[in-house]
């Protein structure tokens, strides 16, 4: 991405997109009773006041009546259809995991299996967007966090901490081309879950070889473990090689969230919040709950300058139900260089 002259200005930059994930797949209800949401009707209020707060695109996972992660897309479908008559107009990007949850005491925390996830592309109704990782990576998300983090929670259970310490992300490469060729077919928009470099430049490529021919909207995740660290550096390398015409999201866990989010607000990105991302205040004084994390990046926003993007804005942003016909229009569109031999003589040189 290019940071011209005057790319702080919030003139210069685009409304805010919030992001909510109020569902927090990786905590029991008992963790924080008041917010996690466990009756199909409180998981639809709850996107609803996502929504109202500020948030125009819902991260979306489902629990059970008994609170735990839902593996049955069946659920997801219910989830959807009330999420979609109350706030028709809401993005709902559903995770891409399902569930990671571990389905008994002492069980691995798990992604579902590859012919389960690729399911996703016949959810009814479907959502605007799924989630795909890219490239197998370990998932250690409890690396960044203080022990005060977890005390507790469900995570104080060694067994339970165990299990999503040694969790890894399956993403093998033909797994992950049939999944995006299943999305796009039912015109579903891939929400690329980017860990580092390695896993943008692969997305670069599946762009470049066809595999992927839409707009190329991606969330920086920044939660270590085998995934970027949340620092200025590794956020600066990775934006080097992302395009001007993407739609960036920056994501981190526990209290990397509010301090990554600003930077992402100042610079002209989007952002993520919400309890599976953090369940505390920045003292750790008190939890605090996805609805006031939203309202507290818009109060944030707001001070910048920077509008908070309206639900037609954000489909317009990220260009919800479009795809393209070629590779030649999607690099183009996207804002990368064109494909060889082209791109070998620098793209400023062929386009003049």
């Amino acid at each position: 991405m290019n940071f011209l002259d005057g790319h702080l200005f919030p003139e210069n930059q685009p409304p805010l997109i919030i992001t909510a994930a109020p569902y927090a797949p990786s905590y029991v209800p008992s963790d924080f009773p008041e917010d996690i949401p466990v009756t199909m009707e409180a998981q639809i209020q709850k996107a609803v006041d996502c929504y109202n707060a500020g948030a125009t695109v819902l991260h979306l996972h489902v629990r059970e009546l008994d609170g735990k992660g839902s593996k049955r897309l069946s659920k997801f479908n219910e989830l959807i259809a009330g999420v979609r008559a109350r706030v028709p107009d809401m993005i709902i990007q559903v995770g891409g995991s399902i569930s990671f949850a571990p389905e008994t005491e002492g069980a691995a925390a798990k992604w579902l299996s590859d012919d389960t996830r690729h399911m996703l592309a016949e959810l009814d109704p479907k959502p605007d967007q799924v989630t795909v990782t890219i490239n197998t990576s370990q998932m250690n998300f409890l690396e960044q966090f203080d022990y005060r983090d977890w005390q507790g929670s469900s995570l104080e259970d060694p067994v339970v901490y165990g299990a999503y310490k040694e969790m890894t992300v399956p993403a093998q490469p033909g797994w992950a081309e049939e999944h995006i060729r299943r999305l796009t077919a039912a015109g579903i928009q891939s929400a690329f879950q980017c860990y580092n470099q390695n896993s943008f430049e692969s997305v670069e490529r599946l762009i470049r070889r066809g595999i992927y021919k839409g707009p190329l909207v991606l969330n920086w995740v920044a939660i270590g473990g085998g995934m970027d660290s949340p620092n200025v550096y590794t956020l600066a390398n990775f934006l080097r090689g992302v395009p001007d015409g993407a739609v960036l999201t920056v994501e981190s866990s526990v209290l990397n969230v509010l301090p990554v989010n600003m930077m992402g607000i100042a610079m002209g990105l989007h952002v993520r919040t919400g309890t599976e991302d953090n369940l505390w205040n920045q003292s750790r004084t008190r939890k605090i709950g996805t609805v006031e994390q939203i309202e507290q990046l818009v109060r944030i926003s707001r001070e910048f300058g920077r509008p908070i993007a309206t639900a037609k804005q954000a489909r317009e942003i990220c260009k919800i139900g479009v795809f393209y016909d070629t590779v030649d229009e999607t690099l183009t569109a996207n804002g990368f260089a064109p494909n060889a031999p082209g791109r070998q003589q620098g793209f400023l040189r062929k386009v003049a």
